[in-house]
């Protein structure tokens, strides 16, 4: 398959300040991409220089195979055939939702643009909204109309600029999926800047972790999650604690939970002291475990209870237990391991 984006050892500056630091991926056509990271992290920076608002300090980048952008030289942006959606839609209020949506497809004939608008319409049901303004729209529907918009002149690849990001949580994570499945629809490649994971994976095929300019993975979600590159990618994503261990002879590993096996992201010799990360799901709450650790705190996240449990040592863990199993705090629980993914760290 073909690579519709190419970003080879990039780098973004603003006066001597480097706020993307040597990034590489690549985006096959087709596949929904993902920049995740904090505030400040250089995503937004990494995403104007693909669409060609940023110059590049070093690299280059190259969407369909042709280099649009390396230091002295950037493509105009509307010479690019990239679409935006940015965070607050940026839809034309004066203008009616169909004429939104036409709006770039100026070298089409009056009926092959009514065409279209009613297709993608169609595509996100709301058809028959032609003739209404975005101010009689909800902000869902907003949403939509400026991803149909976008993708109107069937772009290269499509960018979308924390798009979900003023409107509740709960329609955020509604529309991420919708979204995902309208652009697998249509074929559309696209990235996606955010610093929800939720969303991240609801949305990508492939997430980029930023931290400091720099990418720390480039990953399937499952991935990041499970076998994170480094201790940043491992403290943003997801929830974990850290627990003290010792590397055996044999490679496996000595904790306060037995002697557990772990992936290595380096080599570590026989007696090196490292630190494992536990996921809240590796661990399983079982009342017939001789196993029992303390609750010392809980938070009700309706299907389930996050239970914090302390270990003799004072080492805390975290639990997801099914919330009809409601505990007490101080109260002991038997608990299972069910490790798949450990991940260890240096010390």
């Amino acid at each position: 398959m073909q690579n519709q984006l190419e970003v080879r050892d990039v780098s973004v500056k603003y006066g001597r300040q480097t706020v993307v630091d040597r990034v590489s991926f690549e985006l096959e056509s087709a596949v929904i991409g993902c920049l995740l990271g904090p505030s400040g992290c250089g995503k937004t920076s990494l995403l104007r220089a693909i669409a060609g608002f940023e110059p590049l300090a070093l690299g280059e980048i190259l969407l369909h195979g042709e280099n649009v952008s390396r230091p002295g030289q950037t493509l105009a942006p509307e010479k690019r055939r990239v679409g935006m959606v940015f965070q607050d839609f940026a839809l034309y209020p004066h203008l009616s939702v169909g004429a939104n949506v036409a709006f770039g497809l100026r070298g089409m004939s009056g009926r092959q643009q009514r065409q279209r608008v009613a297709e993608l319409l169609g595509l996100v049901g709301l058809s028959g909204l032609e003739e209404k303004y975005p101010h009689q729209l909800s902000g869902g529907q907003q949403q939509r109309i400026a991803l149909i918009r976008a993708m109107a002149p069937r772009p290269e690849i499509l960018l979308l600029d924390e798009p979900f990001s003023g409107l509740d949580v709960e329609l955020r994570e509604q529309l991420a999926g919708e979204v995902r499945t309208i652009l697998k629809r249509e074929g559309v490649t696209a990235i996606l800047v955010t610093h929800d994971q939720l969303e991240a994976f609801a949305l990508a095929d492939q997430i980029g972790v930023l931290g400091s300019g720099r990418l720390r993975q480039w990953d399937s979600g499952f991935n990041i999650y499970h076998e994170p590159a480094d201790r940043f990618v491992a403290d943003f994503i997801g929830q974990g604690t850290m627990i003290p261990g010792r590397v055996l002879a044999d490679g496996r590993i000595e904790s306060s939970l037995g002697i557990l096996s772990a992936d290595f992201n380096q080599q570590h010799q026989a007696g090196d002291s490292v630190e494992l990360l536990l996921r809240p799901d590796d661990l399983v709450h079982d009342d017939e475990s001789d196993f029992k650790l303390e609750i010392t705190d809980k938070v009700f996240q309706g299907a389930e209870y996050l239970y914090t449990l302390s270990l003799d040592d004072g080492t805390e863990l975290l639990c997801l237990v099914q919330s009809h199993h409601d505990h007490g705090i101080g109260e002991r629980i038997g608990i299972r391991l069910a490790v798949d993914h450990v991940v260890a760290f240096p010390s």
